[in-house]
C-alpha cells in the first residue's frame, strides 16, 4: 500500500521545548521510530510541518545586523526542508537498515491572485505573551492572532495548486526509495502567465493540505495525518469533548473545527477522500502503525453513513 504521511510540527518540536537542535533530534528519533514499522510493510512518503523553524529563523533573520534585509519566507522554508530532511533522512537510514532514503526539497505552485496574502492566517514561530506579540508587531510589522495557549505570529497561507516535484517522487518511489518531501507545504512559488518562470513568495502553504494534493496525484491509498492527539474530538476542550472514531468528509465539515488546529487536518483528509475513494485517518504519532490497521485514530472513508 502506499501512504503518503504528514507530520505534524509538533513531531519535531513540541509546544515550549527550546528550539536546540539536540531537542529536535531526539523528537526525531522518536518519528523515526513509529515510522520503521509502516516503512517495513508499504511505500511512504513522509511530509512535515515547519512552523516552529520557520519561525526561530525569520526571527534569527529579521535580527541579523549582517543583512540589508531579513530573508524571504520562501527561502526560509527551502532552509527548513533541508535541515529537517536530513534529521529526517539519517535517522530513517539507521532504522531501516538497507532501506534507500531520499529527501527532496519541493515546490509548491500557489495562485499569485489568492485571497489567502490578504487574509494572514498561518501560524509560525512560538508563543508569545499579548503584551511581548504586540511588541513584535509593531518593531517588525508582523501581523498576530492568537491560538490555543498564547499569541504568535501569521502569515499568509496560499492554497495549493501543485507541487513541481511530483512526477520524481513517483519515479523515486518506482526506485524503492522512502521519499521525504513536501516540508513546510513546500516552497511557495507562482508561475509567470507567459513564461512558466517561477517567483518565491512571502507565504507558507498549508502541509497537510499539500499532502493530501501530493496523495491525489501520487495515486497513494491511504493519507495518513499524525499529530499530539489520538484522534479527532468532538466539542475539543469543553465538558462534552467525546472521541471519533470514523467519518465520512461531510461529517468532518460539520465538525466547525477551528482554522488554526485541526481545521486544516480535517479539511485535508476530506478532500483526498472525496477525491479519491481512499482511506484517510488522523491520529497520534506513537500510535501510527495501529492507525492505518484500523484500531486507534479516527479514520475517513467515503463509504460510511452519515450519522
Amino acid at each position: 500500500m502506499r501512504i503518503v504521511v504528514a507530520l505534524g510540527g509538533n513531531a519535531l518540536l513540541h509546544r515550549g521545548e527550546r528550539p536546540d537542535a539536540a531537542v529536535q533530534q531526539s523528537n526525531i528519533d522518536r518519528v523515526a521510530t513509529a515510522l520503521a514499522a509502516l516503512a517495513h510493510d508499504h511505500e511512504l512518503v513522509v511530509t512535515h510541518g515547519n512552523g516552529p523553524q520557520i519561525g526561530l529563523l525569520a526571527m534569527e533573520s529579521e535580527a541579523d545586523p549582517a543583512l540589508s534585509a531579513p530573508y524571504p519566507l520562501d527561502l526560509l522554508g527551502a532552509q527548513t526542508q533541508g535541515m529537517i530532511g536530513s534529521l529526517l533522512a539519517r535517522t530513517l537510514h539507521d532504522v531501516l537498515p538497507g532501506r534507500r532514503i531520499a529527501a527532496l526539497v519541493t515546490h509548491t505552485v500557489v495562485r499569485a491572485d489568492d485571497p489567502a496574502f490578504d487574509r494572514p492566517t498561518k501560524f509560525v514561530g512560538q508563543v508569545y505573551p499579548r503584551a511581548t506579540a504586540a511588541e513584535l508587531a509593531r518593531e517588525r510589522d508582523w501581523d498576530i492572532a492568537r491560538d490555543s495557549t498564547g499569541w504568535r505570529r501569521v502569515v499568509p497561507s496560499p492554497a495549493p495548486e501543485r507541487v513541481l516535484e511530483t512526477d520524481t517522487v513517483h519515479d523515486l518511489l518506482g526506485l524503492g526509495n522512502l521519499v521525504i518531501c513536501a516540508g513546510g507545504g513546500g516552497v511557495p512559488v507562482v508561475a509567470d502567465r507567459d513564461t512558466g518562470a517561477l517567483r518565491g513568495v512571502e507565504a507558507v502553504v498549508d502541509k497537510d493540505l499539500t499532502a493530501a494534493l501530493l496523495a491525489e496525484d501520487l495515486k497513494a491509498d491511504f493519507l495518513l495525518v499524525l499529530t499530539d492527539v489520538p484522534c479527532v474530538y468532538a466539542d475539543f476542550g469543553t465538558p462534552r469533548q467525546r472521541p471519533i472514531p470514523d467519518a465520512t468528509p461531510a461529517d468532518l465539515r460539520r465538525g466547525g473545527f477551528p482554522a488554526g488546529s485541526m481545521g486544516p487536518k480535517t479539511e485535508a483528509v476530506a478532500r483526498f477522500v472525496e477525491h479519491t475513494g481512499g482511506l484517510a485517518a488522523i491520529g497520534a504519532l506513537d500510535a501510527a502503525y495501529e492507525i492505518v490497521h484500523g484500531r486507534s485514530g479516527t479514520l475517513v472513508r467515503p463509504d460510511l453513513t452519515s450519522g
